[in-house]
Order: structure tokens, then sequence, then C-alpha cells
């Protein structure tokens, strides 16, 4: 009996497959009715899908019944450090650095003593134009839980 391919190989061959068919990450998700974020990141192995989007996706692009069925299994989440130092990455953890404190204060002072879940969580972006560059918009959109005692 074969392993269970890795989330990691699975990964490969969707970007290999996605770029030799010429789909797009907004394709493939428009395909799965789920949103452009929550499916780029479960191709890349941060979600599990369910059978049927797995399936789907497989078919989509070609993909055989291994690559299936990683995409069903529940991922180890996080990224390695070579990932994190990826310029585009980086400037998220730079923003984070700078701004994560007043943000962590600005939620105490709006909601009380909690924080705002990443796993009941949404996370979206777009474009919005401006005369000086395009800008990059980003939203997170996370449930409050307050700290019960």
């Amino acid at each position: 009996m074969d392993p269970v391919m890795s989330k990691s190989e699975a990964a490969a061959l969707i970007i290999a497959a996605r770029t030799r068919h010429g789909r797009s990450w907004a394709w493939i998700a428009e395909q799965l009715g789920a949103p452009p974020v929550w499916t780029t990141a479960a191709l890349l192995g941060q979600h599990p899908m369910t059978r049927e989007q797995a399936r789907r996706v497989c078919e989509l692009l070609e993909l055989d019944e291994r690559v299936a069925e990683s995409l069903t299994l529940q991922p180890t989440r996080g990224t390695d450090p070579a990932t994190m130092a990826d310029p585009t990455i980086y400037r998220f953890v730079e923003a984070l650095s700078v701004y994560g404190p007043a943000l962590k204060e600005l939620i105490h002072e709006e909601f009380g003593d909690g924080i705002m879940s990443a796993i009941n969580f949404r996370v979206d972006f777009s474009r919005r134009p401006s005369p000086d560059g395009d800008r990059v918009v980003v939203t997170f959109d996370g449930k409050f839980l307050d700290y019960k005692w």
C-alpha cells in the first residue's frame, strides 16, 4: 500500500496543473462555490476539503485520486521559515509588528478583554484603484472571543 501523499506534494501538483491548464485560483474557487482566499489556502495545504470539493478540483485540473485523498486530510497549519522570508509575506509580518500592539489596544477598548478568533474567521482581499498606484485591501473578519473566568 502506498503512503498518503503529503499536503506539500499535493500542493506542488496542483500549482503545476493550474499553471499548465491556465486556470486562476479565483476560477477554481468559483467552480467550487467557495471563497477564493479559503480555496487557495486549502489547495496549498492549510485547510481540509470535503471529498466532493477534492474530487471536483482533481476533475478540473486532471489530477488523480491520490491528490484528492491528500486534500481531505487535516493539515498541520503554519509556514516554514523560508516562506516567511518571502517579501510579500514578510510585509504582513512587518505590518502586524508595527500595528499589532495598537490593534490589540483598540480591540480591548472597543470589545473588552478577549481576542479575535482565527478559527471562526474570514479573510478577503481586493484591488482598489488609486491615482498614485493601485492599493491592496486585505480584510480580516474574526469573531470576538471574550475571556470568561
